[in-house]
């Protein structure tokens, strides 16, 4: 899993890319948990690179929105496709998060 991040104007943009779970996953949580430390509040999360998300995927993600309520930050998505995409339609996250189909219309969202 390859992630990388981008400061915008309203939120941090991560791109996250490859394969997460259960030995990746950790590493997306810790990111995510990293940066809320450093101050951040607002995320936009770039999926359109992931190929595959698993149950310990959806569960870092989970973690990472608990830990960024807490903040009153918030956690919002683009770029969903595939396996992904019916993944979190499959587990309900469509009806937990915004979900946007590009950066632009989900950094708008802030």
């Amino acid at each position: 899993m390859n992630i990388s991040t981008k400061k915008e104007a309203s939120a941090l943009l991560v791109t996250v890319a490859g394969r997460m779970d259960a030995v990746t996953a950790p590493e997306f949580e810790k990111s995510i948990l990293d940066f809320i430390a450093q101050g951040e509040r607002n995320f936009l999360i770039n999926l359109s690179g992931l190929e595959y998300i698993s149950s310990a995927g959806l569960r870092s993600i989970l973690a990472s929105a608990k830990r960024l309520k807490e903040q009153n930050g918030k956690l919002v998505f683009s770029g969903l496709q595939g396996h992904v995409k019916e993944v979190f339609s499959i587990s309900g996250f469509h009806g937990i998060f915004k979900i946007y189909d590009s950066d632009a219309e989900g950094l708008k969202g802030f």
